[in-house]
């Protein structure tokens, strides 16, 4: 179990430099602040992300569950301004690379 948590984390920290790699505006200074952003970024999705969801319910129910695109890029920027050598330059890239994240992540809670 121990071994899934490591991989996935090491998993999320690549797919933020793969990120930060592609999408303009979005940048990562090294492995070091990936994996600490990864690791605030799952405490963040466990704990607040709930609530947020939670709290917008009318409105992503109102846009058909678009509304959770934009709780998730709220929520990548957020982490971005706790992280130093992680940082995102505006909603639009947070966005994408929330949209990335997303993706990479349940294909990697599908893989293991």
């Amino acid at each position: 179990m121990i071994v899934k948590i490591i991989l996935k984390l090491f998993i999320t920290a690549a797919a933020l430099i793969a990120i930060a790699n592609y999408v303009p505006g979005i940048s990562v200074s090294g492995w070091y602040p990936a994996i600490i952003a990864a690791i605030i970024l799952a405490v963040v999705n466990v704990t607040l992300k709930p609530i947020l969801l939670i709290l917008t319910l009318p409105l992503t129910i109102l846009t058909l569950g678009l509304f959770s695109f934009v709780v998730n890029a709220a929520l990548f920027w957020f982490v971005s301004s706790f992280v130093q050598g992680f940082s995102v330059a505006g909603f639009l890239p947070a966005l994408i690379g929330a949209f990335i994240m997303s993706v990479v992540s349940w294909l990697t809670h599908h893989l293991f």
